[in-house]
Parts: structure tokens; sequence; C-alpha cells
């Protein structure tokens, strides 16, 4: 099938209008036109990533991150991001990128079916579907019963199959009330705090972020940009191969980008 049919497909349910104003979605690189019958699906598009698909014969490469986020001024050999587009380009693979149209739309309802918790909310509303239900990015809920923040951790090292976390607060305290916010999770803290989260689960937390978050009552357990999001990957491809099953759908390894020694 063509690789506009695929789109239209994956955008009656992730439209690219639920995507937040600073995103950069949907087909990035290469043709609307091109005949797809292999798709490979990643997190980000590395230049592994781009050569795997290649050796795998994809006709279409879709992330959730997008590679071309910043506005760029010229494409040639001289940039890392260039070099990346122009290699697509030749090897006529179509690029789609779904990034937080699928936060809105898929990650946070995903994330809180994984991590268990109930009578959820949106954390941080940013729109409204046909029906006027609220969407946005992330999760808030309760867990099934409280937990001390160290019991907690491990949960959600297990949940999200992690080797590593990092927390922020007291490994005592008794949590229960529980927002999700997958990725960089900085500007989800207000929104916990807001919701009455006792803990947020998110990525990208830095010093002053967590121990100011503390301060004001919450915990935080930072499991990693990619140990939140990689979920994605599993999920489109359930999607696609339900959706579209004439696609051959491939997957990138679950490969964290840093190791912890």
């Amino acid at each position: 099938m063509l690789c506009k049919e695929i789109m239209q497909v994956i955008e009656a349910t992730y439209p690219t209008t639920a995507a937040l104003d600073f995103d950069n979605v949907g087909l990035l690189a290469g043709r609307a036109g091109k005949e797809v019958n292999r798709v490979y699906l990643a997190l980000d598009a590395t230049d592994a990533v781009i050569d795997r698909a290649l050796e795998e014969g994809a006709d279409m490469l879709i992330t959730h991150h997008p590679l071309i986020f910043s506005p760029l001024k010229k494409i040639n050999d001289e940039d890392f991001i260039s070099r990346r587009i122009l290699k697509l380009i030749r090897s006529d693979i179509s690029y789609y990128a779904m990034h937080t149209n699928y936060d809105v739309l898929g990650m946070a309802e995903l994330s809180e079916k994984i991590l268990g918790i109930k009578d959820t909310e949106v954390l941080d509303e940013t729109m409204e579907d046909t029906e006027g239900n609220k969407e946005g990015i992330g999760r808030v809920g309760t867990l099934e019963s409280p937990m001390t923040l160290e019991e907690c951790c491990v949960y959600v090292k297990h949940k999200l199959n992690l080797g590593s976390i990092k927390v922020f607060g007291d490994m005592d305290k008794k949590v229960q009330r529980l927002a999700v916010s997958p990725g960089s999770g900085k500007t989800a803290i207000a929104a916990a705090l807001k919701k009455g989260a006792d803990v947020l689960v998110t990525g990208d937390i830095g010093h002053h972020d967590g121990i100011d978050a503390v301060e004001q009552g919450l915990s935080v357990i930072d499991a990693g940009h990619y140990g939140t999001e990689y979920i994605f990957i599993d999920d489109m491809k359930r999607f696609l191969n339900e959706k579209l099953p004439v696609l051959e759908v491939m997957t990138e390894p679950v490969i964290h980008p840093f190791q912890v020694i």
C-alpha cells in the first residue's frame, strides 16, 4: 500500500492536530506516494536505526521523536542530521514521526495501564476531543494500595523492565497517588503538585528540579526519557498489525542509550 494510505490510517487515531504547537510531526522526508510493504519502528532516527532499517529492506521508517525538530536551512553532507535525511531520501525510505500527538492520544493511556493506576485523570490537559473529553500529556491516578517510596521504585522498575532508576525523596514516605509523564518531565512537576500527586514518574529530571519538587512535597522517580517511552515501539507494532495486517512490521530492539556503572 502507499505511504499516504498508511498515514491516513495512523492519523485517523493520532491526528497531527493533537500535537503541541512546538512539535514537528508527520511525513518529514520521502515520498507520500511510495509503495510500502515493510515498516521499521523505532524511538529515534539515529544512524544505527536508519542502517538497520536499510538492512531489513524497510520502505518506511516510523519514529516517536522527530529527526527534524529545529528548522534546517541547509541539507548537505556536512551536518549529521542532514546526512541522515540524505541517506533516507537516497534509499527511498519514507520517514514519518509521531511525537506529541501520540503522547496525548496514546502514550498517556498506555503508561497508565502499564503502571496499574486507577481512577485516573489527565495530568496536563492540552486539548478536547470531538466528544468534549479532555486529553493531554500524562496521567495521575491511584495505586492499588499504599507503598513506601522505596517499594514504589521497585514496582516501577519491574513494570517498565528497567535496570536502574533515579529517585528524589524520602524512601520511607508512603505514596499512593501517582502521576506519570513519559519523556522529559521537568514541566510536569507543577501539574503533578496541582493534582495532589505523592510521586511523579518521568524522565530527564535535573538536580534542582528534583530537590525543589521534594521541598514542595512531591517525590520524583526519574525512570529515564528512553525508559518511559520505549513502550511506543511495541504499542505501534500492535496498532499496525491490527489495522494494516498486509504490512510487515519490524521493530528496533530495546537498547538503552546509556549505561550506569
